[in-house]
This record gives structure tokens, sequence and C-alpha cells, in this order.
């Protein structure tokens, strides 16, 4: 067996590979022009500011991993609301504990995720249309709630989020979160149940499954992960921005892609999605390092968007290779 060869009966098997292998190329690169990346000291930073994205990513993926054309183009938004209800509501109102901060955050965003998983799985609304109408709803509200100054403020937990707890990187926390609770969905039906409604709706429903339930549950899960990055978010920048939800929605859905997730539905992991947001990270850190223009940003990643879906369809032919 060649090197091509093993290449690609990895990429069959393990999709996030490719995924993996570009971020650390990455990772190698920016190091190389900027030294100072990876010195310890810049470790909590550094994870501080790729916190919103990789959460972001797998907050996207398992409406996608539902099928039936699942999508949540509402995660942007979401995430930009959560973190102006924080400074602009609870904390100026006296509500700065995080037992009383992080529930509030994630209670909402897993009742909007689940009112999206109602008008895609109940009322049958395409998802796109559904979640686009919900990304202008929560757009629209996340303006109204920030008004016409950009509200700001912080606690002493949330600068250590966008620090560290002591030697621990504070990130650790908000990306560690999603992959914990989906490590625990593992040991349930839940998640076996969603690979099956992905994969083939019908063939599940005949198994018994309950196919709305785990479409509702799955945009819920989605909306309560969109609530942990506005946490991280609202930890970084420490005020409410309702203009960044556009970008955080395209790149989520980038990331995903990328991390070899397929948009049919069915096939994918969060480890992928968090690897994909790994490589646009390091990509965007690279155009700054060597001063590409931000009027190419968007262009750069919708070309990405366009490169993650094919490499998802030449990835989806070697994984049915490799099984045949």
């Amino acid at each position: 067996m060649n090197a091509l060869d093993f290449l690609r009966g990895l990429l069959g098997k393990r999709p996030y590979a490719f995924a993996g292998l570009l971020a650390l190329l990455l990772l190698v690169v920016n190091t190389a022009l900027q030294p100072a990346f990876l010195a310890f000291g810049n470790w909590a930073a550094v994870l501080a500011s790729f916190a919103p994205l990789a959460v972001a990513a797998m907050a996207s993926t398992p409406a996608i991993l539902s099928g039936g054309g699942g999508i949540d183009i509402s995660i942007g938004p979401l995430l930009t609301l959560i973190d102006i209800v924080i400074v602009a509501n609870l904390l100026p109102n006296g509500l700065t504990s995080p037992f009383v901060v992080i529930p509030v955050c994630l209670a909402i965003g897993a009742a909007i995720g689940a009112v999206n998983g109602v008008l895609v799985a109940v009322l049958r609304f395409q998802p796109v249309v559904a979640t686009l109408c919900a990304n202008i709803v929560v757009g629209g509200l996340a303006t109204q709630v920030q008004g016409d100054t950009v509200p700001s403020g912080s606690t002493s937990w949330t600068k250590d989020l966008a620090g560290s707890f002591g030697p621990v990187p504070g990130a650790l926390l908000t990306i560690g979160a999603p992959l914990l609770i989906w490590w625990a969905l593992s040991r349930t039906p839940f998640v076996k149940a969603l690979y099956a409604v992905g994969g083939d709706d019908a063939t599940a429903f005949s198994a018994g499954v309950n196919v709305p339930k785990v479409r509702i549950a799955a945009y819920s899960l989605g909306g309560l992960y969109a609530g942990i990055a506005g946490i991280a978010l609202m930890s970084l920048i420490s005020e409410g921005a309702a203009s960044m939800s556009a970008q955080y929605t395209l790149l989520a859905i980038a990331a995903v892609a990328l991390g070899g997730t397929s948009l049919a539905g069915g096939r994918g992991s969060l480890l992928g999605s968090l690897l994909g947001a790994a490589g646009i990270y390091l990509i965007n850190n690279l155009l700054n390092v060597v001063r590409v223009s931000t009027l190419w940003s968007t262009a750069i990643y919708g070309a990405m968007l366009l490169f993650a879906v094919v490499m998802g369809a030449v990835l989806t032919n070697a994984r049915r290779r490799a099984v045949a």
C-alpha cells in the first residue's frame, strides 16, 4: 500500500483526519512566522479567542447530524444574544453569580433551539427556512436588547474564563463542556438514535425511534451549546455586539463541513467540528500575520466552505470504497 492509498483509507474511515492534518500544518506555519504564538504564557489568550468559534462549530453539529437537510443558521445570532443578555440585563441587575448566569444562558439557548426543532420536526418547515427565520428574529432581538449603545461588563469568573484558573486556561472549560456533554449523551441511546435518524429517518422510524423527538432534542442541544458559546464570547470581549452574529454563522458551518461531517446527516462528530474550527482559526490568524486585508476575509471563508463541501463529497466516496 502506497502513501496515497493509506491517506485515502484514513480519510475514508476517519473524515476528521483531514481537518486534523490541516490544523497541524497551519499550527506549524503560524508558529514559524510568529514564534510567540505557542509560548506557554500565551496559551490562555489563544484558547480564549478560539473558544467562541470552537463552541459555535460544535453547536452547529447536532442539527446537521439529524439529517433531513438539517442545519441551524441561527447559531450566530443566538450566541451573540446570550452575550448581550449577560452584559445588558443580568450583570447590571446584580445577577453576577455563575450559578445564576450560566443556567439562564443555557436555558435561553436550549429553549430557542427547541423552538427550531419543533418548526422542523413537527411543523415540517424546511430546516434552512425555519432557522433563517430564527436567525432574523433572534438577530433583531439581540439588536433590540443591545440598544443604542454597546453595553459592557465583566465579573471575576468571566475574566478567569478569558484568562486562567490558576495554571489551567479558562477556555478549556468552555471548549471542553460540549465535549463532556456529548460524551455523557453517548452513554445513552440518544446519540445512536441521532445517527440513525440522520442516516435514514424512515428506517429509524420503522425500528421504533421517535424521529421528531430526536430532531427536537438535536436542535435543543445545539441551542444549549450556543449558550456556552455566548458565555465564551462575553468572557472574551466583555461587551455585547450583535454585529458579530453573521461571521460566526458562516464560520461555524464551514468548520463543521471542514471537519468531515456530512451535510446530508448521519455521519460526523463534534471532534471533527472542533478540528475544523481550529483550522479556520489558524487560517484567520495566518491572514492577520501576513497582513491580508480584512476585506478578503469573507471571500476566503466562503471559498473554504465550498472547499469543505467538495472534500466532504470526496470523503464520502472514499468511505464507501473503504466499506466495500
